[in-house]
């Protein structure tokens, strides 16, 4: 089931954000122990305010899909494999950023953060993946 061009435009430049965002956060993080550490602190807290601005924006975008994506597409049994994949890597990374945002443990924190980075690099492969095979049964 295609996805009207304008929502289709949205929901694939909210996700461009989320992991041009995310992917650039990685790699200025790591760059914070360098000399000039306080630039890369400062560039990696505007990066993870953008990240989280993406964020929202692709919630919202994500609660549209369900009644006129998911539901739909689910009912003609359409491409449910990786749809479920999809959801699931979804929730994962929602329920993880909820984790980074609010949990306090410095037990849990850094286990979190893997699965949530693991997540967010592996969603655009599974996102390509789901919009091959949508293409293809159609």
């Amino acid at each position: 089931m295609q996805l009207n061009p304008r929502f289709r435009f949205a929901l694939y430049s909210a996700f461009s954000a989320l992991v041009s965002t995310g992917a650039a956060w990685l790699v200025v993080d790591g760059l914070k122990d360098a000399s000039s550490g306080d630039l890369w602190q400062v560039i990696a807290a505007n990066l993870l305010m953008l990240h989280g601005g993406a964020a929202m924006v692709t919630l919202m975008l994500l609660g549209a899909l369900v009644p006129l994506h998911i539901s739909h597409a689910w009912r003609t049994k359409r491409n449910r494999i990786t749809g479920t994949a999809m959801v699931t890597f979804n929730a994962v990374l929602i329920a993880t950023a909820f984790g980074l945002y609010y949990c306090g443990s410095d037990a849990l924190r850094p286990w979190i953060s893997n699965v949530h980075i693991d997540a967010g690099l592996s969603l655009p492969i599974l996102f390509l993946v789901h919009i091959f095979i949508g293409k293809r049964s159609s």
